[in-house]
């Protein structure tokens, strides 16, 4: 079985500046080098997602118990905060997880609805995202039509 070994990746391709990855031309979309940028800029922000996550779930092991009721409330409210940012971190590390996969599959940067280019500029402002500009437009019309249906 062939295993991955990112080491030997970013020997063979170190990875590109920002500048440098939109310095190359169109025909160049998604080449080795462009994957190779995004999943190290993916993989950066999956390992500082899993320390925040960790720091959380330490926190919150904790937190000790107060007999005032107040202290309780305070403490109750903070512990719900807690949960609702652990739990918007694990989606996010989840579609770390989905891009790091498309990459693998040689599907990364390309949009799921319509199969175009997603662009270098948008993917390095939401590196988890599927789907292009005007493909989350159509997206986000329909959802707001639905609302108001």
């Amino acid at each position: 079985m062939l295993c991955y070994n990112y080491a030997d990746d970013v020997a063979e391709h170190p990875p590109m500046t920002e500048a440098e990855l939109l310095a190359q031309p169109a025909e160049a979309y998604m080449n080795a080098d462009q994957q190779a940028f995004f999943r190290d800029l993916l993989l950066r922000q999956r390992a500082e997602l899993q320390a925040r996550i960790e720091e959380e779930f330490q926190a919150l092991r904790e937190q000790e118990p107060s007999s005032d009721p107040a202290d309780i409330g305070s403490a109750e409210e903070q512990r719900h905060w807690q949960l609702r940012v652990l739990e918007r971190e694990k989606k996010l590390l989840d579609k770390i997880d989905a891009a790091l996969d498309a990459i693998a599959r040689g599907e990364y940067g390309w949009c799921a609805e319509t199969g175009e280019p997603i662009g270098l500029q948008r993917l390095l402002l939401r590196p988890t995202t599927t789907l292009s500009i005007e493909a989350k437009q159509r997206q986000e019309q329909r959802e707001k039509h639905q609302r108001s249906a």
